[in-house]
């Protein structure tokens, strides 16, 4: 691994909230931002790096070892600001989604727009096998954004299983753990458990995402190792297929209420002009033109040497 200073390892852990940001909002993958940051791939072989070799290692070398295998700096860093970013903005992300939806998903909206760029540039070789892996990709996308989300529950043993399988989509570009927890049904337990600082919910999800995070992360690993631009192809229609889910403007089909809380079941996407309330057109423009400058301003940091 390259050698870094404090501010290299500062910048990490924004990247770390930026990704962490993203993955409090159902629609919004953290996995995006890592790929736009230029951090995806040494984020995949970092995570592949535990296992039981690492064990070796520290029992035969030390701690030093250990950590130099294990990549933790990196690691560090990047998980302290995916804790900074959940912990401090979950509050924040869940107000604006009730009380200022248009502005937040328009912000995500042109964010996702030039990901699906920026990814799809990364492509050195398009030929039929990529053009029908994009397509793929979008249309299995899109077609988990129109499914109808579950009841929520805080069965134990079930949100262990939900934090395993949302923290495969939030490694995937394009696809949102968050999302896959309201369709699971467990996002707004979950939510709530981290306003309420609620442990054993918290730490069972984080074990659950932690099985999950070690057994995907490998598939992921092999498919960059041998099939580069077919992956590439498929999360660049990922990501294309999310669009759906993070339209602005929607029209609310079915709901059920919970307690106090309103459950949106089913909607549909509209036009803005026949949005039924203030369509914010003007908030909706410069917040869809800020989040797609954004990618832009990451991808230079990225590389600037």
């Amino acid at each position: 691994m390259e050698k870094r200073n404090l501010l290299n390892y500062i910048f990490i852990s924004l990247k770390g909230m930026a990704m962490g940001a993203a993955d409090v909002v159902p629609g919004v993958s953290g996995g995006t931002i890592a790929f736009i940051s230029g951090i995806y791939e040494e984020l995949i072989s970092s995570i592949n790096n535990v296992n039981l070799s690492l064990l070796k290692t520290f029992k035969k070398e030390g701690f030093t070892s250990f950590w130099k295998q294990l990549n933790g700096n990196f690691l560090l860093a990047l998980v302290s600001g995916i804790a900074i970013s959940v912990v401090s903005l979950a509050k924040l992300i869940s107000w604006l989604l009730e009380n200022q939806a248009i502005p937040l998903w328009s912000f995500f909206f042109g964010l996702v727009i030039a990901s699906v760029f920026f990814v799809g540039k990364e492509i050195q070789r398009w030929n039929t096998a990529t053009i029908l892996m994009l397509v793929l990709g979008a249309v299995v996308a899109y077609f988990i954004t129109t499914l109808p989300p579950s009841t929520n529950t805080d069965s134990l043993l079930y949100l262990f299983f939900s934090g395993a399988l949302a923290i495969c989509a939030m490694i995937l570009p394009g696809i949102s753990g968050a999302f896959i927890l309201v369709l699971l049904g467990s996002y707004k337990t979950i939510l709530e458990a981290v306003h309420e600082r609620d442990l054993k919910i918290i730490v069972t999800v984080g074990f659950g995402a932690i099985f999950g995070l070690l057994s995907f992360s490998k598939l992921l690993k092999w498919m960059f190792a041998h099939h580069k631009n077919l992956t590439l192809a498929i999360l660049t229609g990922f990501i294309l297929g999310s669009l759906n889910k993070i339209w602005p403007w929607k029209e609310v089909l079915e709901t059920k209420t919970f307690g106090e809380k309103i459950i949106t079941i089913k909607e549909q996407n509209i036009s803005p002009l026949s949005f039924d309330g203030d369509p914010q057109i003007l908030w909706a423009v410069l917040l869809g033109i800020l989040g797609f400058s954004l990618i832009f301003m990451l991808e230079k940091l990225a590389t600037k040497k």
